[in-house]
């Protein structure tokens, strides 16, 4: 059996954020990480499930019509948990880096586009994932099939993973 931390440690911490992931990441036996990119209206990859911040932010609207400096200004809260932010990718990846590095725990990158295609989120995730030598602790998913056979060329190798709600 291999354990998963969907969203981070997301019953006992705010959804997709670094402390999610720092809590998740201390979980002995964990298989790996899953967590969810969107692109805000600059481009920059952020790990966050839902296209619209409402759900889990004091914000409202998509993600893609915030900047990153609009998205950095929400807050996260939790109960009891220290307010969080919408976290980048590369603040995830900075967190989690050394423990994919070792082998010690791998990241399920999921590509929220199926709602919104974000044009470029493919490469600008693949080679932020390769300049940091990480690919082989990476496996990418996503419901829409044209962006894992766009990752696909992008990387031959990448582990792909297809998400389905059909699937029974």
């Amino acid at each position: 059996m291999k354990l998963w931390a969907h969203r981070g440690c997301s019953q006992r911490y705010p959804e997709n954020t670094l402390l999610a992931f720092e809590r998740a990441a201390a979980v002995k036996n964990l298989t790996g990480i899953e967590l969810d990119v969107q692109l805000t209206r600059d481009g920059e990859p952020v790990v966050i499930h839902d296209e619209r911040v409402d759900r889990t932010t004091e914000g409202f609207g998509f993600v893609k019509d915030f900047t990153l400096a609009e998205i950095k200004r929400l807050h996260i809260y939790a109960d009891s948990s220290p307010v969080q932010s919408i976290p980048t990718l590369k603040e995830v990846l900075d967190l989690l880096e050394p423990q994919l590095k070792a082998g010690e725990l791998k990241l399920n990158i999921e590509l929220k586009n199926t709602v919104f295609p974000y044009a470029g989120m493919e490469e600008k995730i693949v080679e932020t994932v390769h300049r940091r030598g990480i690919s082989g602790a990476v496996i990418y998913s996503s419901f829409y099939a044209s962006s894992l056979e766009k990752l696909r060329r992008l990387d031959a190798k990448a582990e792909l993973g297809i998400l389905d709600t059909k699937v029974s």
